[in-house]
């Protein structure tokens, strides 16, 4: 039976060999290394962009609810204009400014206290009763025009009509204090007033007044 080959060449060839596996180990553990720590930074980013998608849903989140808050704050602030004017020559609330700049939480507060400084409407002055008791003969002539029209046809067409033609022409002259409010709720937001129970008393009493006299004139 041969001996194993203890040459210096054997020897030598081992420790190659010895020397060749402790480099591989060494540059696996390297590999290795570089490897979790690639796989770490990677979790990092993504643990990164994760949270910086979630402050950014939070942020838009944040400012969708302020959007509307200010729209509805906007949207109240336009009624209240639209009720002091009249609502006359005004649409829908204007839409944002390109060029504002600012907190518009802020902006809508500086609009709130402008619209507090200027005060209510007031209520339509006395020197305005002569037109209110136009506006209520008004009405009283034209129902009074309007029923005796109703009249004339049913003596016209006889029949049934000549019996509800005139109970249909007293009920319409009867509204003609009703119908002399309307014009007058024109001239009071026309002059951006309050068209309150002052000037509705006005109204009625003028159309009342008219009413009474035609049909004592017309009988």
């Amino acid at each position: 039976m041969s001996e194993p080959d203890a040459s210096p060449t054997y020897s030598a060839q081992v420790r190659r060999l010895a020397e060749l596996t402790a480099r591989v180990q060494a540059q696996r553990a390297e590999a290795q290394d570089w490897y979790d720590q690639q796989c770490a930074a990677a979790q990092r980013a993504v643990s990164e962009a994760t949270d910086q998608v979630r402050r950014a849903e939070a942020e838009v989140a944040a400012a969708r609810e302020e959007l509307e808050r200010v729209d509805a704050e906007a949207a109240h602030l336009w009624q209240q204009l639209r009720d002091r004017l009249g609502g006359r020559g005004l649409g829908g609330p204007p839409g944002p400014a390109l060029d504002a700049t600012g907190d518009p939480l802020h902006l809508v507060q500086g609009v709130r206290e402008l619209l507090g400084r200027v005060g209510q409407p007031g209520e339509l002055p006395s020197s305005a009763n002569p037109l209110l008791v136009l506006c209520g003969l008004f009405g009283a002539v034209l129902a009074y025009a309007l029923g005796l029209g109703a009249r004339q046809l049913g003596v016209s067409y006889g029949g049934d009509l000549a019996v509800g033609l005139p109970v249909l022409a007293l009920v319409v002259t009867l509204l003609g204090p009703l119908i002399g409010l309307v014009p007058a709720k024109r001239l009071a937001d026309r002059r951006h007033a309050v068209f309150g129970p002052r000037p509705m008393a006005v109204v009625v009493v003028a159309g009342l007044a008219g009413t009474a006299l035609l049909l004592a004139l017309g009988r």
